[in-house]
């Protein structure tokens, strides 16, 4: 009898060897990260309108909340006038709000081990860096360093990620004594990974193939999980900071070295717009020289991040759109419809979102010759409209 576990919102399985995650019981999430007094409650205010406390001190965020955001999609709105839909549902990223990080987190300083363990159980991060100078707010270190910000976070999950594989590594050497090849091939990544760690680089630094990555995937470390790291800025600096603030142009060629994205942020002017309605959202962001939000960046570069991408079903009911993992196939896309149209999967039938929206409507398209019929191994592609054919 195999042994079950529950940890967070995941739920695990003791193989004899090691714990593997059998299932996660929430959609991808991302959490967000940072040191004390950054904006990361302010911004998660924003982005779900959830009214977590934002005060000026550290540790108002204890436990992580959690929020659900709909990725903004254009052709949604669209396509709901096309089909004067009843009901239009987009597509959605979950975003976990994580408690300031101190140095020494790794080692219990702070609440760390706590903290440390939320971000263990995101799908990916999102860095929070201050980029902005205010006399009122207090920064934990004393004062605005990006930089310096950014290396705090990263040696406390480097450590914390060591402490995890020395012990995994010792563990391994016991089971390798048998004859156990898949230890021995594990063992050889992890101390790779642990070298790179001893550098003071995180272990998504390391080149690893998709097989590697799969050996060690339930180990959950934190410096593999993929990084987008937010600027905040000044309100007078929404515009321009991008481009012209010197901090965020630290962060940026840091950022560069691993690959990974920036996005500029006034959180405290996000707030704002989050309360306004659409028009008067779009009047404020005009004003600001703006056509779209820090937010709907930032969303969007999350949904990236995850390597999510959406496919489209339409009709009178209901516009939706569907999250899927890029590189799905067409039977596994109809499953998150209902199991049971991946069960009965016959085909799907395939228009582009630009192609219909061109044409006017499917019957129209299909006219052109622009309706596909696709089978089970077709890998769908983001803005594919879709009708499944099935029989069960």
């Amino acid at each position: 009898m195999r042994a079950i576990a529950f940890l967070g919102r995941c739920k695990y399985r003791f193989t004899g060897i090691h714990w593997e995650r059998v299932s996660k019981l929430s959609n991808l999430e991302v959490g967000i990260v940072g040191l004390p007094n950054v904006g990361k409650s302010t911004l998660f205010n924003a982005i779900t309108k959830a009214g977590a406390e934002a005060a000026n001190f550290p540790f108002c965020t204890i436990e992580p909340n959690v929020g659900v955001v709909a990725v903004p999609d254009p052709r949604l709105g669209v396509l709901h006038e096309l089909y004067q839909s009843k009901k239009t549902t987009p597509a959605s990223v979950r975003f976990v709000d994580i408690a300031g990080l101190v140095k020494g987190a790794s080692k219990g300083e702070g609440l760390g081990n706590k903290f440390l363990e939320h971000i263990r159980q995101v799908d990916a991060v999102a860095h929070v860096v201050r980029c902005f100078e205010d006399a009122d707010i207090a920064h934990v270190e004393g004062g605005i360093d990006p930089l310096r910000d950014i290396d705090i976070i990263q040696t406390e999950l480097c450590l914390a990620d060591l402490e995890v594989i020395e012990k995994r590594i010792m563990r391994l050497a016991k089971i390798a004594k048998s004859g156990n090849k898949e230890a021995k091939v594990e063992d050889g990544i992890l101390r790779r990974i642990k070298a790179s760690l001893d550098a003071g680089c995180p272990a998504r630094q390391v080149a690893l193939t998709d097989d590697e990555r799969a050996m060690i995937r339930e180990m959950n470390l934190l410096t593999l999980k993929p990084t987008l790291y937010v600027a905040n800025v000044a309100e007078d600096e929404v515009a321009t900071a991008f481009d012209e603030n010197p901090f965020v142009q630290k962060v940026r060629e840091y950022a560069a070295k691993e690959g990974a994205q920036v996005v500029a942020i006034a959180a405290k002017v996000e707030s704002e717009i989050a309360e306004l309605d659409p028009e008067e959202a779009k009047a404020f962001l005009e004003d600001l020289g703006e056509e779209q939000s820090g937010l709907d960046r930032l969303i969007h570069a999350a949904f990236d991040l995850l390597g999510l991408q959406t496919f489209l079903t339409a009709g009178p009911d209901e516009c939706r759109a569907w999250t899927i993992v890029k590189g799905t196939t067409a039977p596994k896309a109809a499953g998150k419809i209902h199991t049971d149209f991946e069960r009965g999967f016959i085909r799907a039938e395939i228009v582009g979102y630009e192609d219909l929206i061109a044409a006017g409507s499917v019957a129209a398209a299909r006219e052109k010759g622009q309706v596909r019929v696709e089978g089970k191994d077709y890998v769908m592609q983001d803005g594919d409209v879709v009708h499944f054919r099935f029989n069960v």
